[in-house]
């Protein structure tokens, strides 16, 4: 059924309808033509299964190469610096990372190069690269895996977590010296704002349209068939595709991904990740996870100790950030993912609407506690000053950033599916097999 404002009859030309199997309840249902600004939801759950922007590919370029000539002036410029008692210091993108490594924490190091270079990087060059060969008659196969590994990389570029981490850092640091940003910080910022730009303007399923092969437009239209109806069609996890299951070729017509029912043993590896998370979480707490040394004196902190200095210090906007991202957050995950197991196992038929959501709000929200681990990162970095003050990462930062990984593998691995599958075990009762389309 259609929903908000009548469209004009000036409105740029709508999207084919086409068929759509739900992520959050495993619904199959067909998205009728969107225009840009529409939003197709899923008429069982809260999920969004598709939104139309009307940008065109030659503006996402745009977006994405400048993106691109941002995280390099990023990589080469420096981002702060800092003055106390005659001494000054500088710090860079890889500052952090480096004074890691010096002491002893190559794999912290190697996290945080990662979510905020590497994968970046990755997703912005792969999906330069196949927005510009798609304009192509016929385009390479391989920019179909291309843009997979673009859609893989996309979770785990954390910049605008990274410009938070950075925040917290200057706030931290304003009692202790002085403290200046450079252009680094700027290139920050501008990178941060063109990179959320870019990805809410990037239609994805255009771009799979245009990189499908003749093969899948054909499986297409034997799927939206009536003789299909109950054929074993499956939804691609990786492009949304939905085509009918073939003997022999379990891969998806038009991304070759591996086709599943239902992610692989999916409650298995959720329970083992999320139990592997929770024994982390306990020497994550415990242990300090930095220790400021200023004139010789001063003791490990542990995450909580950092907020409650922070509390006594009158900064109650940051505690609450610090204690949001550092502590609420892993909580929430952690019990919102067994919840969800458990409700999976016995069959809970009461909640299955906020179960989905409470699915969706989990996998949104991992990746937001970095922000401790970024901010211990640029302080390690900034602040070595000898005896006059030192500021040094500890082994709880570890534990910690090992709960968050932990945390945003098990949100993946988990199959909001399978609930409603143990739900009932019967057809599900909707009003009509079309989904709900809304203007944003």
């Amino acid at each position: 059924m259609w929903g908000g404002q009548r469209r004009p009859a000036t409105q740029p030309r709508p999207t084919q309808p086409r068929l759509h199997e739900c992520s959050g309840c495993g619904l199959l249902q067909t998205i009728p033509p969107l225009t840009p600004g529409m939003t197709a939801r899923c008429i069982r759950c809260p999920t969004a299964l598709h939104r139309a922007t009307g940008h065109g590919l030659d503006q996402i370029i745009a977006l994405n190469l400048a993106a691109l000539v941002l995280l390099a002036t990023l990589c080469m410029t420096t981002m702060m610096s800092v003055a106390t008692a005659g001494i000054s210091n500088t710090a860079g993108l890889f500052s952090g990372p480096v004074e890691l490594v010096r002491r002893d924490m190559a794999a912290l190091a190697a996290v945080v190069v990662f979510v905020t270079v590497v994968a970046p990087f990755g997703k912005l060059a792969g999906t330069l690269y196949v927005l510009i060969r798609v304009h192509q008659a016929n385009p390479p196969r391989h920019l179909r895996r291309v843009f997979v590994m673009v859609e893989r990389l996309r979770p785990w570029s954390m910049v605008e977590v990274f410009v938070l981490g950075v925040f917290v850092a200057y706030v931290k640091l304003g009692d202790l010296v002085e403290i200046g940003l450079a252009a680094g910080v700027y290139a920050l910022l501008a990178l941060t704002v063109v990179l959320v730009w870019a990805d809410s303007a990037l239609d994805r399923e255009t771009v799979w349209e245009r990189l499908a092969p003749r093969d899948a437009d054909e499986a297409s239209h034997r799927a939206a068939s009536p003789d299909a109806a109950g054929a074993g069609l499956v939804g691609c996890e990786t492009c949304d595709f939905v085509s009918l299951r073939r003997h022999g070729d379990p891969h998806c017509p038009r991304c070759g991904s591996t086709l599943h029912p239902r992610r692989p043993n999916s409650l298995a590896r959720t329970w083992a990740l999320v139990i592997a998370a929770a024994i982390l979480y306990v020497p994550a707490n415990y242990y300090p996870v930095l220790t400021v040394m200023q004139l010789g004196a001063g003791a490990p902190s542990t995450i909580l100790g950092g907020i409650a200095e922070l509390v006594t210090a009158r900064q109650y906007p940051l505690a609450a950030l610090v204690f949001f991202a550092s502590v609420a957050v892993p909580m929430l995950k952690l019990i919102g993912l067994l919840v969800m197991l458990i409700a999976t196992q016995t069959g809970r038929t009461g909640w299955l609407r906020d179960g989905t959501r409470l699915y969706h709000i989990v996998r949104f929200i991992g990746r937001w506690s970095m922000i401790d681990i970024f901010m211990e990162s640029l302080l390690g970095a900034l602040i070595v000053f000898g005896s006059v003050i030192t500021i040094e990462p500890g082994i709880g930062a570890e534990a910690f950033c090992g709960v968050v990984i932990l945390t945003i593998l098990a949100a993946d691995s988990f199959d909001p599916r399978l609930m409603w599958d143990a739900a009932a075990r019967r057809p599900p009762a909707v009003p009509a097999n079309s989904a709900l389309v809304r203007d944003n």
